[in-house]
């Protein structure tokens, strides 16, 4: 199963699952339509939306994980 880390690219991270969108959407990363998701990392836009790139991390790779169960 793959892992998320707060250094993947946020385009990236949508390609490995679209099925995340509605994660990072709900968690206040409105910018996956954003140009600047093709570049910026987890951790970088998390900063910029105040959001814990730990905390985000973690509830994606825990959606991941209860998705692949």
């Amino acid at each position: 199963m793959a892992q998320i880390s707060k250094d993947m690219i946020i385009a990236d991270i949508i390609k490995l699952d679209t099925d995340l969108i509605p994660v990072l959407l709900s968690s206040g990363m409105h910018c996956v339509g954003c140009p600047s998701a093709q570049g910026e990392s987890l951790e970088e836009a998390a900063m910029v939306h105040g959001i814990d790139p730990d905390h985000l991390t973690a509830v994606l790779n825990d959606f991941l994980e209860a998705k692949n169960s």
